[in-house]
């Protein structure tokens, strides 16, 4: 079979899951240098293809590429930037294969999350219309634990670490002043439309009398006087009350508590502040 090269880069947040999961690529490309020569990383994502600034990792050692493993960050420069539609912006997406056929590019892999998802599999639709022949692969990043179609989603076991143990440090921080100080906390977590960030707050508890007391979940409306009744229940019971809000609350309507009229750069509404 004929040797082709591989492009590789990265989107979105980064943790050391993002570089965990470019080692394991890098490497597995390197296992089958009979089929990819170069493996190629995107300078800052997927913008790196667009204007041609590419990465050589096959110029890094076994030992750099193996210390990704633990390097926070993105070791190669990530990026927040989605590729519209292939009707409106189709210009783009014939520069992805412009320079994937200069550099003999025939394997992609995108790591991140849903959004990037999205993007490999319009570069793959797009590379089938032009006859240009690719394999598009994504891989998996993001904290949420619910893409579709997925069977792992790397960060959420560190997102969920993290969430219960600030979960536990901050209910004993409270237990401990809540006579004369503080006796409600409130965590923020992420989570637009699934819970399971904020479901990880209950880790922190070994029995159902531990905090955190209460959890609120974007696929349960949200009952303002049933929520109060709840905090001022724990309050008169433990002397504190913790509560794990998802970012994502919303009403019975549909509207998040904390819509602030604005769009992130995917186009989603731009969330946060629930906690106030």
């Amino acid at each position: 079979m004929a040797k082709h090269n591989a492009f590789y880069a990265q989107s979105g947040g980064v943790t050391a899951v993002i570089n965990a999961s470019a080692c394991g690529v890098i490497e597995t490309c390197r296992r089958h240098s009979d089929r990819i020569g170069h493996l190629y990383a995107g300078h800052n994502g997927i913008i790196g293809a667009l204007l041609e600034d590419l990465i050589d990792t096959n110029q890094e050692s076994e030992e750099a590429i193996s210390a990704l493993r633990h390097t926070p960050g993105g070791a190669f420069g990530s990026c927040r930037y989605k590729l519209k539609s292939i009707e409106t912006h189709r210009a783009e997406y014939e520069r992805l294969i412009e320079v994937f056929r200069a550099h003999d590019i025939r394997y992609f892999f995108y790591n991140g999350g849903g959004d990037s998802a999205d993007t490999c599999l319009k570069v793959s639709q797009l590379s089938e219309t032009m006859g240009y022949p690719l394999t598009a692969i994504h891989v998996p990043k993001t904290v949420d634990n619910d893409l579709p179609i997925t069977d792992n989603s790397p960060g959420f076991g560190s997102v969920a670490k993290y969430v219960a143990t600030s979960t536990r440090e901050a209910a004993l921080d409270i237990e401990s002043m809540c006579s004369t100080s503080t006796k409600v906390f409130i965590l923020e977590v992420m989570g637009r439309h699934a819970g399971w960030i904020a479901a990880a707050g209950a880790l922190s508890g070994e029995s159902p009398e531990q905090a955190p007391h209460l959890i609120i979940f974007p696929e349960i409306a949200f009952d303002r006087a049933k929520v109060m009744a709840r905090i001022d229940e724990a309050v008169k019971r433990h002397g504190f009350c913790v509560l794990v809000v998802s970012e994502g609350a919303q009403y019975a309507d549909g509207t998040f508590l904390t819509d602030s009229g604005s769009t992130d750069a995917f186009g989603h509404k731009q969330l946060g502040g629930v906690a106030p």
